[in-house]
């Protein structure tokens, strides 16, 4: 191997496509088996990332973190795909993709998905579970041969860089929220988790066994998926049906300007997606790997569109926690419907979309109404809820029969939770107050215009009327 130390390229041009030199491509590195060895060690790791974030998004009280969750199980889910991807070429089924790799992983993620508070939680995230996947990735890297694993090496590097993405954004997290005492309380089960990947022989299982399985912790009791959507405190008045915003919308009285803000209170409100979405996922056993990988796509899409919301908001000079941004829907669908009646009520509601009246409707509003950032916003939504409508054709649809059926079902699911218009009011709940005045206000003041009179005198509510306008009965 020596000849490696005089060989020159041609002229000095990078040998090799430039994925290493010439003397790295001529250590051996890992062989076949060790390198699938540790492939399925990666997706494992990944696969219950995505598990974690999915699981933890619904009852996540604070938004930024919620949002946060749906973007990074997204991402574990496409990081998981192409380990799944890498490992069938170099394996003949069956994979064996199912299997748990060593019994000290699955305590450490169960230990992390079982965390009891969004302090503890963030600490086994961000502050364990990501370097753990991180630092395995690196020593990949180090060992195996960068020509002859070159397809890895370049699934790798990509993870790599969106894990570095999501580190800091759970550094910063950490930074925000986790004092000192709460990191002390924290240290015994830190190092817990590290008994786990010191008994596992590291991630990738290249390290002798250092430690003996431990006992568990916040796991010995099976982790229960909690199904009630929480918000942080700047959700005020979480039953509140006092303003019909599609009502408002489709009205061809009303101008564009305000009818934009109302679609932004419309994206906003989407947070209670991927609180639904979530336990679809999380409840939803046996599927084949890409209905879940597709599921977490929509989930986090749908995320994306609240924050288009939050952002057109403030771009506005609106302050959006003064518009009721409800968990109604997502209440009442994960707690009284089943996850495949939950899947066609989001599918009869996406079918809605592509009407004259959804979403080329939302974006003409945009257009017409001279902000471009709102058009920009409906455009893209726009879009993704054509793949959304094409995610629930091959995913929905097959378990229902055919479109027909399928849209039927879903109408009737919707109407199984009959309008609690009503019921929350008595109950103390909410009292509807009407906050669309104070943030049209906002907007016009922002704008420099004068409240159009008609617009500011707008109270139609939800009551007995669904978001697609269809009456309903109201229950008691």
């Amino acid at each position: 191997m020596n000849g490696t130390k005089n060989y020159r390229s041609y002229r000095g041009v990078p040998a090799l496509a430039g994925l290493c030199t010439i003397a790295e491509a001529a250590r051996p590195g890992l062989s076949v088996e060790q390198c699938v060895d540790r492939l399925k060690r990666y997706h494992y790791a990944f696969h219950r990332l995505h598990e974690i974030f999915t699981a933890r998004i619904t009852a996540e009280p604070i938004y930024e973190l919620k949002t946060a969750f749906s973007h990074h199980a997204y991402l574990c889910a496409e990081h998981e795909q192409a380990l799944r991807t890498r490992i069938a070429e170099m394996r003949e089924p069956p994979l064996g993709l199912e299997e748990i790799p060593h019994e000290g992983l699955q305590i450490l993620f169960d230990e992390i998905l079982g965390a009891p508070s969004t302090q503890a939680l963030l600490m086994g995230l961000y502050g364990f579970a990501l370097l753990f996947v991180d630092q395995a990735l690196e020593r990949h890297l180090a060992d195996t041969n960068r020509l002859t694993d070159a397809p890895t090496v370049r699934l790798v590097r990509f993870a790599r860089l969106e894990l570095d993405d999501m580190k800091r954004f759970g550094l910063r997290s950490l930074k925000a929220l986790i004092d000192q005492p709460t990191l002390e309380s924290l240290q015994d089960w830190l190092s817990l988790l590290h008994q786990c990947s010191n008994a596992a022989g590291g991630l990738d299982g290249a390290d002798e066994a250092t430690a003996p399985l431990p006992q568990r912790h916040f796991s010995a009791k099976p982790y229960v998926y909690d199904r009630i959507p929480r918000r942080d405190e700047r959700f005020l008045d979480l039953w509140n049906q006092g303003v019909n915003p599609e009502a408002f919308l489709y009205n061809p009285e009303f101008p564009a300007p305000p009818k934009a803000l109302m679609m932004l209170f419309k994206r906003l409100r989407e947070i209670d997606v991927p609180e639904m979405m979530a336990g679809i996922i999380h409840e939803t056993k046996g599927k084949p790997w890409d209905y879940y990988l597709a599921m977490s796509r929509q989930l986090w899409d749908e995320a994306r569109h609240a924050m288009m919301g939050e952002v057109g908001f403030v771009a506005l000079g609106v302050d959006w926690t003064k518009a009721r941004i409800t968990h109604n829907w997502s209440f009442r669908l994960n707690t009284e419907c089943t996850p495949i009646e939950r899947h066609a009520v989001l599918y009869f509601i996406e079918q809605g979309l592509m009407t004259k009246t959804g979403k080329r409707f939302e974006w003409e509003t945009g257009l017409e109404s001279g902000l471009p950032l709102i058009a920009t916003f409906q455009d893209y939504d726009w879009a993704d809820e054509v793949l959304h409508a094409q995610l629930g054709r091959e995913w929905y649809i097959p378990q229902i029969g055919n479109w027909k059926e399928a849209i039927d079902y879903g109408d009737r699911c919707w109407s199984k939770i009959l309008s609690n218009w009503q019921s929350v009011r008595d109950q103390g709940l909410t009292q509807h107050a009407n906050w669309w005045p104070d943030v049209y206000r906002q907007f016009c003041a922002h704008q420099g215009m004068d409240p159009d009179s008609k617009v500011l005198a707008y109270s139609e509510t939800y009551e007995g009327t669904r978001a697609d306008l269809k009456t309903v009965a109201a229950s008691g």
